[in-house]
């Protein structure tokens, strides 16, 4: 039989892997299926999945593959966009999704300005509003909305939560276990007050994500993370940070990058638990 027909059954994690995620991005040319039986084969226990890959491959059959194979879905990615159109039924939709797979934590990238708008304020505003509309629904389901700040210079059209700090003022109007953050090395490194905030942050870090940073950047900017140890970023300092502040939950390793993509599944997989024991665990 296939392993989507009879999954093997992931054993229980120890040591050094027992925090260690993979997050499906890592690997996008990995089909959901491949990903959960190498993960399994691994020893990895948790995995990060994305909306556009779940929905493709089914999410109840997703959820199932998941379930089967003894896996934990450490966070779902992503709902937020809220300049979008029809953002409040899409979040709802995101909302559901992960309930049904099983994780508790939904990262939200908040989205950029309106079309035409120069007021940052304002938008930052606006997801406040955003969150607490939603709120109520996610805490009927059981799922925590997870602000993630992104770098500045995705402010404009992407995010415009730029620091933990900026996504703390807005998670700390909710209950911390209906809204958290997320902490995302790649795009908090280079702020002076991170690991302030990180301490602030304390029970509501609902995901914490590595990756390093590499220059020089490539011409699609999303894409120059690398994995854990080949960049400037100091992981060691932010894990530790974030297990002083009662975090103990999972490690995800999230890195978008091209030539890591052009490489098979397994052997990223590989990659990304040798960095993540050598520089993270």
């Amino acid at each position: 039989m296939t392993a989507v027909e009879e999954p093997a059954v992931a054993a229980p994690a120890a040591g050094r892997l027992a925090r260690f995620s993979f997050n499906q991005a890592t690997a996008t040319g990995w089909g959901l299926a491949e990903l959960v039986a190498g993960c399994v084969a691994a020893g990895v226990p948790g995995v990060g999945l994305w909306r556009e890959p779940v929905r493709e491959y089914g999410l109840a059959r997703a959820a199932r593959l998941v379930r089967d194979a003894g896996l934990r879905v450490t966070s779902l990615c992503r709902g937020g966009f809220f300049t979008a159109d029809g953002w409040r039924d899409e979040n709802l939709r995101a909302i559901e999704e992960a309930a049904t797979l099983g994780t508790a934590e939904l990262a939200l990238v908040s989205g950029g300005l309106p079309a035409g708008s120069r007021d940052v304020d304002g938008a930052r505003e606006r997801v406040a509003d955003a969150i607490g509309e939603l709120a109520p629904h996610a805490a009927a389901a059981g799922v925590r909305l997870a602000i993630e700040p992104l770098h500045p210079m995705f402010c404009a059209d992407r995010c415009v939560i730029a620091t933990l700090g900026q996504a703390l003022d807005i998670a700390e109007r909710f209950d911390p276990g209906t809204v958290g953050v997320v902490v995302d090395t790649y795009h908090l490194w280079w702020d002076d007050t991170v690991y302030r905030q990180i301490a602030r942050a304390g029970d509501r870090i609902a995901a914490f994500q590595v990756a390093d940073w590499v220059t020089p950047l490539p011409e699609g900017v999303l894409l120059g993370r690398a994995l854990p140890g080949e960049g400037c970023i100091d992981l060691r300092r932010f894990r530790d940070a974030v297990d002083d502040s009662g975090y103990r939950g999972a490690i995800e390793v999230e890195v978008f990058h091209a030539d890591l993509w052009s490489r098979p599944g397994p052997d990223i997989l590989a990659a990304a638990i040798t960095a993540y024991l050598t520089h993270v665990g």
